[in-house]
């Protein structure tokens, strides 16, 4: 059963799990909006239950709200033809992040994509999570899934809900500024910079990271590449550094730096149980290899291992002595690999709060002793010589990639 959670602060939260529990409270959310819907997300599939959000916000548009929709320009592209028409009629605003350009992804700046996911309704409501506009049954490369994505979102009301939605109007004046330069339109484009200064001003409000041990409380932690470059990560490494007990982390695309990595080892070591639940199946050849090298300094610490195995991982969350007084969760859009720690715009919930800890905790224990294949550290470091050999390579190529984009990792 899912439950509402109120915090200290006046705030409130909920745990979500999949499109299945997402979408229902973000479709109920926008038909009840009365001026304003602003929604980022880094895929927009308009496949099965993708469409009923699309069909929402265009509802909304219709009835007067400004709806606003921003899409990366990898994750999405140019929205189809047919649903571009539809919004353009219904009054649904739309901007592409970082479209690319004849060169594709050879450029690196064009590696800083837009990987939030993030809606909020009115500045009252806010959705912030891992989950995609995407069936949970539907991948666009793998076509129609057996069992659905593993992922997780949180609804949130009050504070939180008024910071994202500065952030994103932050954003939107930006993007906006830029196509007016493009076309030449230059009142425009001072007047949205000047928007954008103002609620980036009203955003800086920012509430500080919760420190572990504090009373109930949440906060919105965003990473961007100018004024937020690593306060995602320090919010994990904080964490993991004040655990007594138990750390367990679910992550779609792992790869940690050596702080992260150096983090968990020490955790192990001082007798905290660490548990990551990691993606099992083959996705990319990147994703997949590159992240086996770290395993074996992981293992060797007595790190557990777990591989999800029915579906698609794509979750991003972690839960800290959810069991002790002192319990941290976070749920979010950041993997813990380069890309989302060093190029991409990102945004995480971090929750400091017993009964939300522990949920989410039920959940994740569930899916690695029913869904979770353990990985044996001596049979691991007896996997064929061709396996490693592609393991290397792979972790090369990243290594080379982080060279190009001038970052240390």
């Amino acid at each position: 059963m899912k439950r509402r959670l109120e915090l200290a602060d006046g705030q409130h939260v909920q745990l979500l799990q999949g499109a299945l529990e997402l979408f229902p409270a973000l479709i109920q959310a926008m038909d009840a909006a009365r001026a304003d819907i602003q929604l980022e997300t880094y895929i927009f599939d308009f496949t099965g239950a993708g469409a009923s959000v699309a069909e929402a916000l265009e509802r909304a548009a219709r009835r007067g709200v400004r709806a606003r929709l921003v899409v990366d320009g990898v994750g999405t592209g140019r929205l189809p033809p047919v649903w571009h028409q539809r919004f353009q009629a219904a009054g649904v605003q739309c901007q592409v992040y970082s479209p690319l350009g004849p060169l594709g992804l050879l450029m690196p700046e064009r590696w800083r994509r837009l990987h939030r996911k993030l809606c909020a309704v009115d500045g009252r409501v806010l959705f912030c999570g891992g989950i995609n506009v995407l069936d949970d049954f539907y991948d666009p490369n793998y076509g129609t899934l057996d069992a659905p994505r593993f992922d997780f979102a949180v609804q949130a009301t009050g504070d939180l809900a008024v910071q994202a939605s500065d952030t994103m109007e932050t954003l939107w004046q930006r993007m906006q500024a830029v196509r007016d330069v493009r076309h030449h339109h230059l009142p425009d484009a001072v007047r949205a910079l000047r928007a954008a200064r103002a609620a980036q001003a009203a955003g800086h409000a920012a509430q500080p990271l919760p420190e572990p041990g504090q009373r109930l409380r949440a906060a919105l932690l965003l990473r961007d590449n100018v004024r937020n470059r690593a306060r995602i990560e320090k919010a994990y490494l904080r964490a993991i550094g004040f655990a007594r007990k138990e750390i367990i982390i679910a992550n779609a695309y792992f790869l940690p730096g050596r702080k992260l990595r150096r983090a968990l080892v020490h955790a192990a070591r001082r007798g905290v149980r660490v548990q990551l639940l990691l993606q099992g199946r083959y996705e990319y050849f990147l994703q997949y290899h590159a992240a086996r090298p770290v395993y074996g300094t992981l293992l060797a610490a007595g790190v557990e291992i777990h591989e999800y195995a029915p579906s698609f991982l794509h979750a991003k969350v972690a839960v800290i002595d959810a069991l002790d007084a002192r319990p941290w969760a976070t749920v979010g859009s950041s993997n813990l690999d380069p890309l989302s720690l060093l190029l991409a715009r990102e945004a995480n919930v971090v929750i400091e709060d017993a009964a939300f800890a522990r949920q989410l905790r039920r959940r994740l224990v569930h899916a690695m002793e029913h869904a979770g294949q353990r990985l044996d550290p001596q049979r691991y470091a007896q996997r064929p010589w061709r396996a490693r050999v592609l393991d290397r390579i792979a972790f090369g190529m990243v290594r080379a990639a982080l060279w190009l984009t001038g970052k240390n990792y």
